[in-house]
């Protein structure tokens, strides 16, 4: 089976959308399962306003049609709301072509952090860009239930998973006074880091990641060691040598962070919100509290053997193998679905 995903976040970005993408298909290729991908770098990119280390693709509609045709996809998948994601969900509509969605990206939020827009209007068109979707694939049991909520249909899961091999618990230390505080991920202002870095805890704060609110929080927080953005063994290493992962978001549909840290052995504080409550739940592996501080404390209290031993539970292989499911649910629900789209790709290759 050959599936297309579309997708407008793409190497080189760091994130957990970019990476869930590249490690189910690493995983899915082990199940005979060809999954390629249509992204920006097939196109000329801008930086995206107020963020510019994102650059947004702007594609054509005959250029977007060239690549899905030279694909020879048997399924397309839409996994953003970009303008690829946009022009992909055109070109599939256009033709009656059935495809899927996944939401990975609480953009009503992110979008009214920046901008005074009504939260209302952008999920109204996060539910008109979806709604034509056969299938749309939430991370968690409590985002699709939000979605159902928020008038979403064909809501199904996907989980997440993590490379236990990379992210294992080793012998590193930072130098830094312990314990060590670590957050990893976006520096930016929907990741709600202030509410980490203004905690008095004891030790060291250590923030992993890059993004346009770093420079400004450097300044305001000069106790917190900023690292910059990190990636395969340093990373992997500096989770380690952490003694808690801390998680201030509020927004994050899942949290890739959360396994991450897990699997290196290290507790999660978390907020009691969609993603940490998900993942971790009321397993011993962290302390979700709205007392965030509180939470850090009693994570120093957690077994790390326990923490691995949950994370080894989790991964690609059954990330791919849903996934893989949740797009063959377009055959099985109705079978003709499943040659529609290889019968159309071939008339519109002869006619070209």
């Amino acid at each position: 089976m050959r599936i297309l995903v579309a997708t407008d976040a793409w190497h080189p970005q760091v994130n957990g959308v970019v990476r869930t993408l590249t490690m189910m298909a690493e995983a899915a290729a082990s199940m005979g399962v060809d999954i390629s991908f249509l992204t920006p770098q097939s196109f000329r990119t801008v930086a995206l306003p107020s963020y510019p280390d994102l650059r947004l693709a702007i594609p054509t509609p005959g250029k977007i049609a060239r690549l899905i045709q030279d694909a020879h996809p048997d399924n397309i998948h839409i996994a953003t709301e970009g303008p690829i994601g946009i022009l992909v969900r055109r070109y599939c509509l256009k033709r009656k072509i059935p495809f899927t969605t996944s939401f990975h990206t609480r953009f009503p939020e992110y979008v009214s952090a920046r901008f005074p827009i009504p939260e209302s209007w952008v999920w109204a068109g996060l539910r008109y860009f979806h709604g034509a979707s056969h299938a749309v694939m939430a991370a968690t049991p409590a985002l699709g239930q939000e979605l159902r909520g928020r008038g979403f249909r064909n809501v199904v899961l996907w989980p997440r998973g993590v490379d236990a091999k990379q992210f294992r618990p080793m012998p590193f230390d930072l130098g830094l006074p312990r314990p060590v505080f670590l957050s990893v991920g976006r520096v930016a202002v929907e990741k709600n880091l202030e509410a980490f870095l203004e905690l008095d805890l004891p030790g060291t704060k250590v923030v992993v990641g890059d993004g346009p609110a770093r420079a400004e929080l450097e300044q305001k927080y000069p106790n917190a060691v900023f690292l910059g953005a990190m990636q395969g063994e340093k990373l992997a290493s500096t989770y380690a040598a952490a003694d808690v992962f801390v998680f201030p978001s509020k927004t994050d549909t899942f949290g890739l962070v959360l396994l991450e840290a897990l699997a290196s052995g290290v507790p999660v504080a978390a907020l009691p919100v969609t993603g940490p409550l998900d993942v971790i739940g009321d397993a011993p592996v962290g302390v979700l509290s709205n007392d965030l501080k509180a939470a850090c404390l009693q994570a120093l209290t957690l077994s790390r053997e326990g923490c691995r031993e949950f994370a080894l539970k989790q991964t690609w292989e059954v990330c791919a193998r849903a996934f893989i499911d949740n797009v063959n649910q377009l055959r099985s629900s109705d079978p003709a679905k499943g040659d529609k789209l290889r019968g159309i790709l071939a008339r519109v290759r002869t006619a070209a």
